[in-house]
């Protein structure tokens, strides 16, 4: 059970922190326990994307508040990665979402979510569905079906 916890829970820990302000690579850390054969496939998948999804939100709520904290030095978004996102995001709406699985563009867009005021139910939707996919990816690259 302790076993359980440390892995399942580092995970968690690992995908949350990556989805936030801390550099973190969720994606090697999950590559290496699909690699170890010795976790659920569908569990290890189901925790990173929750970690993932948790980390956004905290994004999401950053956003809400980002003129209080936009010019610190620890804010996660760059002002032009900022800019970028928020261009984007009036663009596609609330569908841009879909991108956030991506690398540089990805956290910036879960800011803007928030500083757009979009409807936590909706985010949460979204973003986990694209960080579902995206862990998917990883699984089946990790594992050579693709």
């Amino acid at each position: 059970m302790a076993e359980f916890i440390v892995v399942y829970g580092g995970l968690f820990l690992l995908s949350f922190l990556a989805a936030t302000i801390f550099p973190a690579q969720s994606e090697v850390g999950l590559a290496a326990l699909i690699l170890s054969q010795d976790y659920r496939l569908v569990l290890l998948i189901a925790v990173a994307s929750a970690g993932n999804t948790l980390g956004s939100v905290v994004n999401w709520t950053l956003g809400r508040g980002v003129e209080r904290f936009r010019d610190k030095r620890w804010f996660p978004v760059k002002p032009d990665q900022l800019n970028r996102a928020i261009a984007w995001y009036r663009k596609y709406g609330r569908w841009s979402l879909l991108m956030s699985w991506a690398p540089f563009i990805g956290d910036p867009l879960t800011v803007v979510a928030g500083i757009l005021r979009e409807p936590i139910l909706s985010f949460v939707l979204l973003v986990a569905i694209a960080k579902t996919v995206r862990y998917i990816v990883v699984a089946a690259l990790t594992l050579q079906w693709l």
